[in-house]
C-alpha cells in the first residue's frame, strides 16, 4: 500500500499554505474598505481624516477605500497580489503612523498589533506571489500554453507572461 504523505507533496503544500492567509487578508481588507465606502462610513471616516491632516477628507477617504476593496478581492481571488500588497503595506503603515503608534503596540488600547499583522500577511503575499492555488495561476498556464502553441518562446514575443509574472 502506497501512502502519500503531505509533505512528500512540497509545491501543493506550499500552494495551500498561502491560501489561508490571502484569504484572511483579503477578507479584512474588503471588510475595510466597505466600511469607507458606505455613505455614513465615508461622512465619519472624512472628519477624522481631516483631523490627521488629509485635506479634503472625503477624497481622501473614497481612495483609501476603493484601495482596501480592490485589495481584498484580488487578494482572495489570488491575481495582482504583489500590487495589492504593496497598497496594504502602505496603508497600514499610514495607519500606524498616523492613528495607532501614538498608543503603542497592544490593540486593546488602540494600538498597532492588528496593523502590524496586516503588513506582515502582505509581506508574505508580496514576496511569494499567490501560489498555484489562484487565478494568477490559471491565467499564467493559459497565456503559456497559448505562447507554446504558437512557438513564441523568445523574450519579446512573451508580454503576456510576463505582465502576469511582473502582477504576481
Amino acid at each position: 500500500m502506497n501512502v502519500t504523505m503531505l509533505n512528500e507533496q512540497p509545491s501543493l503544500l506550499k500552494s495551500a499554505a498561502l491560501l489561508p492567509p490571502r484569504l484572511s487578508l483579503g477578507a479584512t481588507m474588503i471588510q475595510h474598505g466597505l466600511a469607507k465606502l458606505k455613505k455614513e462610513g465615508t461622512e465619519q471616516h472624512a472628519g477624522m481624516f481631516e483631523q490627521l491632516g488629509f485635506k479634503p477628507g472625503r477624497p481622501w477617504v473614497l481612495a483609501t477605500g476603493i484601495t482596501e476593496l480592490v485589495a481584498g478581492v484580488s487578494s482572495i481571488l489570488g491575481i495582482a497580489t504583489r500590487f495589492t500588497a504593496l497598497s496594504i503595506i502602505v496603508t497600514q503603515a499610514v495607519a500606524i503612523a498616523k492613528v495607532h503608534g501614538k498608543n503603542g503596540f497592544d490593540i486593546t488600547k488602540g494600538g498597532y498589533e492588528f496593523n502590524v499583522a496586516l503588513i506582515a500577511i502582505a509581506l508574505g503575499t508580496l514576496m511569494r506571489g499567490p501560489g498555484r492555488l489562484s487565478l494568477h495561476s490559471a491565467l499564467e498556464q493559459r497565456v503559456k500554453r497559448r505562447e507554446l502553441r504558437h512557438f513564441r518562446l523568445l523574450p519579446r514575443q512573451r508580454r503576456g507572461s510576463v505582465l502576469l509574472d511582473a502582477l504576481g
